[in-house]
């Protein structure tokens, strides 16, 4: 259709929080998409066009940042944000694979009582301790098998390819097939 604006994109279930802004074309499904979403900021979920999300919960911060580029396909992911993920274009993830970019409580036993204490109906008041969070960065032309974890500060290089399974808590570099608990580049695409 010449001359027309694409249509933009939509959620099959629901009215889009105000802060996010889907590309043409793009489509979200699932009732529970947004049910985690608190992010307060402008434009904290940005995704481009000719994208589908299905099932993917957006389960973001008050803070928290995320973008995604265009013609890219998530199947049931979870973006677990409280700082930033950025996801270039032409990425695919698979089935029950989640990306993080904090630990969300303490790893050090003190702490994560504290944190307990804080998180619970009881703890108002209490101050929640510090939590570690650092940015994630998936570049273009990445597909991530099913059942993968993205974890804190990790980058994947473009065409990296991550086998199912495969738990990243380290860097990948562009074009390297990885696999494993934890993952280890174990070929290259090319």
């Amino acid at each position: 259709m010449e001359g027309r604006t694409p249509a933009a994109g939509t959620w099959s279930d629901g009215t889009l929080p105000a802060n996010v802004v889907l590309g043409a074309r793009t489509l979200v499904t699932g009732a529970g998409a947004f049910r985690r979403f608190m992010s307060t900021g402008d434009r904290a979920l940005s995704i481009g066009s000719d994208c589908t999300m299905d099932g993917v919960q957006f389960a973001l911060g008050a803070e928290a940042r995320v973008s995604i580029g265009d013609y890219c396909y998530f199947t049931n992911v979870v973006l677990l944000s409280e700082l930033e993920l950025r996801i270039g274009s032409y990425v695919v993830i698979g089935w029950n694979t989640t990306i993080t970019d904090t630990d969300f409580h303490p790893i050090a036993p003190a702490e994560r009582v504290r944190d307990a204490v804080a998180c619970s109906p009881l703890g108002k008041g209490h101050p929640r301790p510090p939590i570690a969070r650092r940015a994630v960065i998936i570049e273009d032309d990445v597909w991530i098998g099913p059942n993968a974890a993205i974890m804190k500060g990790v980058r994947v290089g473009a065409g990296a390819f991550i086998e199912p399974g495969a738990i990243l808590t380290a860097d990948v570099p562009p074009l390297a097939r990885v696999a494993g608990n934890p993952a280890r580049v174990v070929g290259t695409v090319r």
